[in-house]
């Protein structure tokens, strides 16, 4: 499956201070580690960046393909800095992201369409993040009806369901799932889809993060998910990414097992309460 790389982020205190010094020495190094460690995208966030967006973003794209051999996710809100960003990628980047909100809907599309980009498409509109499955499915079909208008082809499109924490939405853990199965029925060839992966595990401890990562990937791919951004750095998980879908059915056989990945499921299932203890 395609994994996107999520380490180079301004959030982090060393690499958001490297980009903002314009240090290349910690940004090329975390290329070179998620490069090493499977990934075939890496994202580059920097955020809104209001203050020096498009130099910075060109500067991170020049910075990151001087050392690896791979496309990138180019992450911003900013759009003079999406375009300075596309404008210096070499190959073909991915957009991250268009979403069903109008205006960035459309000012994305057209810069996917202008660069020849794919581009994902987050499933939410100015209001927020939808209730259901059904939802979602309504902006997916709008985004894709969209991309026509800009020229985007359909096997340029990525759609996104949004996952939001188990940890806090229970429920919507399973509208994801049921997203991603609706998502490659909206079109034949069907569009290709992807999720943020962590942040099914967004605010859990540490030890049970893995857990449910490793889980959530695996039955998202048996809905039918084609990539996730995620941690390559976290061995485990990377492994079982890595591994899919060709040992789906292996990996399933895993999640039947009395453990905690087991667990997972079920929590996944609303079969059970959520609780940090859980793998315990």
């Amino acid at each position: 499956m395609i994994i996107v790389g999520e380490k180079i982020n301004v959030i982090s205190k060393e690499l958001g201070a490297a980009m903002k010094n314009r240090d290349p020495k910690p940004i090329e190094a975390m290329a070179r580690e998620q490069e090493k460690n499977g990934a075939t995208y890496l994202d580059i966030n920097i955020g809104p960046a209001t203050k020096d967006g498009p130099e910075r973003m060109e500067w991170l794209v020049k910075t990151v393909q001087d050392v690896v051999d791979l496309p990138l996710s180019l992450d911003t809100t900013n759009i003079a800095a999406m375009e300075a960003g596309l404008a210096a990628h070499r190959g073909k980047a991915l957009i991250n992201s268009a979403s069903g909100a109008p205006d960035r809907m459309h000012s994305m599309l057209e810069l996917a369409g202008k660069y020849n980009a794919n581009v994902i498409g987050l499933t939410m509109t100015e209001k927020g993040i939808p209730r259901d499955a059904n939802e979602r499915m309504v902006i997916a079909y709008d985004i894709m009806m969209a991309a026509g208008e800009h020229d985007v082809p359909i096997e340029n499109i990525f759609l996104d369901p949004l996952i939001l924490p188990v940890s806090v939405a229970q429920n919507q853990a399973m509208e994801g799932i049921e997203s991603v199965k609706m998502f490659k029925q909206l079109n034949d060839p069907p569009l290709k889809t992807i999720v943020g992966l962590s942040n099914i595990s967004n605010g859990a401890p540490d030890k049970t993060k893995t857990v449910l990562d490793r889980v959530y990937l695996i039955m998202l791919v048996e809905a039918g998910l084609d990539a996730a951004i995620m941690d390559p750095l976290d061995k485990e998980l990377a492994e079982t990414a890595r591994s899919l879908p060709q040992d789906l059915g292996l990996r399933i056989e895993e999640l039947q097992k009395e453990t905690a990945l087991s667990r997972a499921v079920k929590i996944f299932q609303n079969e059970i309460l959520y609780a940090h203890s859980f793998v315990d």
